[in-house]
């Protein structure tokens, strides 16, 4: 039985958002045959104990460390062929959202990864899009990289779901103070195909709490360079990760709900 894999960290400026999350996970509508795992890391001091007791959940806490680092410990625990990431204060927008990238997966056996549009959730309710959302489909070899080097970065790092294989072939998050959600989606951009999906698959939290907001100038210039320097890297070496699709239909019969799949692509 197939199993995807979420990860969210937590650190204590965002813990209070956590059951918000929970909710959004626990109403997902996975494919038939489908189940799924959410692996909590607690970055430090975050108290998980009033965490229900249900078998899909599991927590852990490590030393304070940084997102990168927890979402490594939680990495360590994922039993998933896929792997998606989603932050203690975002949501899932609607009932389908993996399900989507679940099926895209399925229907495009060239694909290694799938990422989405990301609403802002405002203070107050409200949403609205990302600026930089590119078409729908395959995506164009280099477009989170050219995006990234622009200063136009096209999506939201943490809508990703990719093999988990690939994740961990890749080094899954680099330690940077920012941008290891980034770093995922530039390096598997640089050895496989990826899909950009038509309907959002986050709500991505506004809050005073959140650590994007506390980025120095000089250190997201930096980091910036990393990431690119990274994915060029992997790009000039010529390896090219190839989805063990196989590993996905297991599970999948008559009774899969078709009308979520998405046009494979050309041959």
């Amino acid at each position: 039985m197939p199993v995807i894999s979420v990860i969210t960290p937590v650190h204590p400026a965002a813990a209070g958002f956590i059951s918000e999350a929970r909710h959004s996970l626990a109403g997902q509508q996975l494919p038939p045959g489908w189940t799924m795992e959410w692996l909590v890391q607690a970055d430090g001091p975050v108290d998980l104990g009033n965490f229900p007791d249900e078998p899909w959940i599991s927590t852990a806490t490590g030393r304070p460390g940084g997102a990168a680092r927890a979402r490594t410990l939680a990495l360590a625990r994922a039993n998933g062929v896929l792997l998606r990431q989603l932050d203690a204060d975002d949501l899932l927008p609607d009932p389908l959202a993996l399900a989507r990238d679940v099926h895209t997966l399925i229907d495009n056996p060239a694909v290694a990864w799938v990422v989405s549009p990301c609403l802002d959730l405002r203070a107050d309710g409200s949403t609205g899009p990302g600026p930089y959302d590119p078409a729908p489909g395959l995506l164009p070899p280099r477009a989170l990289l050219d995006g990234l080097l622009a200063e136009r970065f096209p999506v939201m790092g943490t809508t990703v779901t990719l093999y988990t294989e690939l994740a961990r072939a890749l080094g899954a998050w680099p330690a940077l103070p920012y941008g290891q959600d980034v770093a995922l989606c530039l390096n598997a951009e640089a050895v496989s195909a990826g899909w950009m999906q038509e309907q959002p698959g986050e709500l991505y939290r506004q809050h005073p709490g959140q650590a994007t907001r506390l980025r120095p100038a000089e250190e997201r210039w930096v980091g910036r360079k990393a990431l690119a320097d990274q994915a060029r890297a992997l790009r000039r070496t010529g390896w090219v990760y190839r989805p063990p699709v196989e590993d996905l239909q297991e599970g999948l019969g008559q009774g899969e709900d078709v009308w979520l799949r998405n046009p494979p692509l050309a041959s």
